[in-house]
This record gives C-alpha cells, structure tokens and sequence, in this order.
C-alpha cells in the first residue's frame, strides 16, 4: 500500500529551484561519464597496465550504471527518492576520491564503478518531478532532466582535455568530487522529499538476481568483441544471463514486494516503449563512436579530418546545447499530440540526421551539422520515453519504471558499442604500419544508426495512443493513506 510518510504534507513546490537542481544534477553526472575519455590514450601508461586491462575503467563504470538505475528506483520508491538520489551523490564523490587518489588499475576500477552507480540520479530527478510539480510544467522539466545527459556529456569532453593537458589528469577527479558534493548539499537545501513511500521490505534477492543476471549480459556484449564471442567466456555469460534472468523473473512475478513490478512492465504501453528506448539508445551511441574518430583520423587517409581532443570536444558541444534548447519544444509537441508522437518525431530526426552523415563528412562543419541534426532527435525522444512510462504506472512505482527505462537505453548503447565496434575492426585500410576504420566502415556505422532510429520510429508506432495526463499528477492529500 502507497503511504505519506508521517509530518510530511503536501506543499506549494519551489518548482523552479528543483528543476534547476536536479537538472544540474544531471549534468555533473553526465560530466562523469565522459571524464575519462580524454585519458584513454594514456590510461596503460598512467595506470601501468596493458590496453586491455585498462578498458576496465569504462566497462565497470558502464555495468555499474545499467545495475544500479533499477535498484536504486525502487529504494527511492521505498525509502524516499531524494534520500536514494543524495546517496548516489554520495557514491559519486566517494568514487572520484578514490580515482584521484589512485596510481594503479583496481583502484580506478573501484573508484568508476563507484561513480557508474551514480546514473541512477537522473531517473531519480524525473520522478521526483513527477511527485513535486503541477502537470502543465511537468513537460518541459522532464525534458530539461533528460537533456543534461547531452549537455554534461557534451561539455564533459573539452573540459576534461584542457584540464588533463594543462593540470593534470588526477585534478579530473577532484573536480568531480568537488562538483559532487555541491550537488549534494543544494539537493538536500532545496530539493523537497517526496511524501509518497511504498513501504515494505526491500527485495534483496531481486536485487542480486537482477545484478547478477545484468552483469553476465551486458559484460558478454561490451566485451565480446575483445574475448571472441563464440568463445567459452561469451557464450557461458549470454547462457549464464539467460538462466538468472529466466529466474529472477519467476521470483519478481511471486514475491510480495518485488524489485521490479512485471506486470506493470508487461503493459503494451511500458513494454514497447522500454522495447523502443533500446532502439532509442543503440542509434544515440553510434554518433559517439562515429565522429570522434572521424575528426581525429589523420588527413592523409583522404577522409580523416586531423584534429585535436579538444577541437573534437568542442565539434561534440553544439549538439548537447541543441538537446537542452529542443527540450521545450518537446514538451509542447507532447502537450498537443502526446508524448508517443514526440518519441516517432524523435526518432525520424534521428534518421535523417545519420542519413546526412553518410554524404556530409567532408568537413568540421559539416561533422557540426549533421550532430546538432542527430542531438536534437535524441533531445526529443528522450523528453518522450519518461513521460511515456510515467503516464502507464503508479504514482509509486516512478523510480523502479523510470529506472528501468534508463537500463533499457544502457543495454541499447552497449549493445550499440559491440556492434560498431565490429564494424569498424573489420572494414579497414592499411595506413602505414597500422589498420585504420575506412570511410566505408563509417557510412556502414552511420546508416546502422539511422537505420537503428527507424526501427525506434516503427516500434513507438505501436504504443497505445492514450494519453493518461492523469497519472502524471502529482502526490495529492488525501490520496494515500499516512504511515503509521
């Protein structure tokens, strides 16, 4: 049974103060994600491991974000999501204080890993929205939280660049402890606990299942292509997936208190939405392994553009800053056709935006194009998705839905990651002593994406067109029953 958690009531909402927090947020995790990427390069060197070993350092973060956004939704259903969200803060300094600190290989991946788990923010803000402000304003500020992932990721790259090159690459982490920790305290000055618990006792063993279950997918897709996938590892973590998940989901269907709701999920309306941000992700996370190398290529392979980290970092920015300048429009295209004809408009844009890939890579310009074009097809679906799940699922079950919503686009860009990768290791040119991508491996990668964004626009075509503006309302008194 839903519960208002006793001497809390329902207030007036500081609404434009929230949004703006949790919204930045967002962005300082998003910052996290791309932290390391100017440092990949050097990462053997810094960290005295091989190649291999270091990748680490981007898998762990990665698997660690997909497991705990489902996890850490549900404990904020139960708990209270801002609590829930200032812990993942706190996970998020903590890991960037054992990065800074580190000079070897495990202590990075402890202290990434760490960081990952602090994805789970995000959706996390979006139904702390949901709880706390009026429906008419609900729109935009969902769309706003969404567009902080392009916009940190964006912003994330040539910050880091200029400050590993002119400072040194431990003070990235100090920064983003730095930056944590102020995220933190404004959450908890400004940011309103919801009054709405679901109660109950947490389901551990879901929740083990669950991580267990993701850990074998998700590690056999983002590390197949290193290890063989018919190799014995591969195809012993896909069985090993199979099996826990298989499990975990009788377990979820009998237990009082699940972690996750199946039966909510299986709605058509949850179900091929969560099936669409798969595709949605998949496409999103082509441009990034795309273009980056494009830019960098050197120009004497007739295609490559030569250029610096940070020139590409800057190249990356305008698209984030279109993500978070498309989310109003989002938001007045869901409030007059709803919000599945804004993840279909997404979607096409998406499209079009890889199909002008194909024939625009001449230039840095053009590169700026087509990105802005793809930013904005990602700035208006991901505006989509959680307003889609929210209008199909209680009140109280937002941070478990939401959370998992976040999981299915992780499983989209990984799965995403795996693909073009392969692509690109087998369609290659002999440029000296080394193998490069070739300018056919690329428009193969682009039109995958593209092709990945039309699939999303056919799957959102089957979401039931109803609109349920209802269920977006938020927590009213005498709606649930006060805990005792």
């Amino acid at each position: 049974m839903t519960t208002l958690v006793p001497g809390t009531e329902v207030r007036a909402p500081r609404g434009g103060l929230t949004v703006a927090v949790l919204a930045f947020a967002g962005i300082v995790v998003a910052l996290m994600q791309t932290l390391v990427i100017p440092l990949v390069p050097q990462l053997p060197t810094l960290l005295h491991a091989t190649p291999s070993n270091t990748s680490w350092a981007i898998t762990a973060t990665l698997l660690a974000g997909a497991v705990a956004t489902p996890v850490f939704g549900g404990l904020g259903d139960m708990y209270g999501k801002r609590l829930i969200l200032v812990l993942c803060l706190g996970l998020l300094v903590t890991g960037s204080v054992v990065c800074a600190l580190s000079n070897s290989l495990p202590p990075m991946i402890v202290g990434r890993a760490l960081q990952g788990a602090a994805a789970g923010v995000i959706p996390l803000g979006i139904s702390i929205m949901r709880d706390e402000l009026p429906p008419e304003k609900l729109g935009s500020a969902i769309g706003l939280m969404s567009s902080s992932l392009g916009v940190g990721g964006a912003l994330g790259l040539p910050s880091a660049a200029l400050l590993a090159e002119h400072i040194g690459w431990h003070v990235l982490f100090w920064v983003s402890a730095a930056l944590g920790a102020v995220v933190a305290g404004l959450v908890l000055a400004i940011v309103p606990e919801s009054p709405l618990r679901t109660g109950g006792r947490f389901d551990l063993l879901g929740a083990v299942g669950l991580t267990a279950g993701l850990v074998c997918l998700l590690l056999a897709i983002s590390k197949g292509g290193d290890w063989g996938w018919t190799s014995g590892t591969v195809l012993g973590l896909f069985a090993a997936a199979a099996v826990i998940l298989l499990l975990w989901g009788v377990w979820e269907l009998r237990a009082r208190r699940p972690l996750v709701d199946l039966r909510i999920t299986a709605r058509r309306r949850v179900l091929v939405t969560n099936l669409a941000s798969i595709t949605v992700g998949f496409s999103m996370f082509a441009m990034s392994l795309v273009l980056p190398q494009v830019l960098a290529m050197p120009a004497a392979t007739g295609y490559g553009l030569g250029q610096s980290l940070l020139v590409i970092g800057l190249c990356m920015a305008p698209g984030g800053l279109v993500m978070m300048a498309t989310s109003p429009l989002a938001a007045r295209l869901s409030a007059a056709r709803g919000p599945k004809v804004s993840l279909m408009t997404g979607s096409l844009v998406i499209a079009v935006g890889y199909f002008l890939g194909i024939v625009l890579m001449g230039g840095v310009w053009q590169i700026v194009v087509f990105t802005c074009v793809i930013s904005a097809g990602v700035g208006i679906a991901y505006a989509a998705m959680p307003a889609l799940i929210m209008s199909a699922v209680p009140a109280s079950e937002t941070g478990a839905a939401n959370g998992l919503n976040a999981l299915m686009r992780s499983i989209g860009t990984s799965t995403s990651s795996a693909v073009i990768s392969v692509v690109l290791a087998n369609m290659v040119i002999r440029f000296g002593p080394a193998e490069l991508p070739s300018l056919t491996g690329f428009r193969v990668a682009m039109l995958i994406g593209g092709g990945a964004a039309l699939a999303a626009f056919l799957i959102a075509a089957f979401i039931p067109s109803g609109r349920d503006t209802g269920n977006l309302a938020p927590v009213e008194a005498g709606t649930a029953t006060r805990a005792r």
